[in-house]
């Protein structure tokens, strides 16, 4: 578990410094946008070329694309859910997915807005 567990937090640690360097250079909100898009693409290589070396899926998929961007995880889920023939589960979790995350920042920038005020 411990090394499982390594394994995440220096992905994660090498993902978000790309992330963060990805918006310096480039800006958000359209960097963090290719970002998304990037990590979704390689979320999906990885699920499909790493089935028989899945020990690196903490280190690729949950740390560093956990890390970069944590829309690909999202994705694949969304992609799992369809390509089991779950259409309507797919595009419930997509629409809420993205709805409340949405309701969820607002209303969390409110409340640190009047908190802070």
């Amino acid at each position: 578990m411990f090394w499982t567990l390594f394994q995440v937090a220096l992905g994660g640690a090498v993902g978000s410094v790309l992330r963060y360097l990805a918006v310096a250079a480039f800006g958000a909100p359209w960097a963090v946008a290719a970002v998304n898009v990037a990590g979704s693409f390689v979320m999906g290589v990885l699920f499909i070329t790493l089935t028989s070396r899945a020990h690196l899926s903490p280190l690729l998929m949950t740390g560093v694309l956990g890390g970069f961007t944590t829309f690909s995880a999202f994705s694949l889920d969304a992609l799992k859910l369809w390509q089991s023939g779950q259409t309507g589960q797919a595009a419930l979790y997509v629409a809420a997915s993205v709805g409340l995350s949405l309701v969820a920042v607002a209303l969390g920038a409110a409340l640190a807005k009047g908190a802070l005020a």
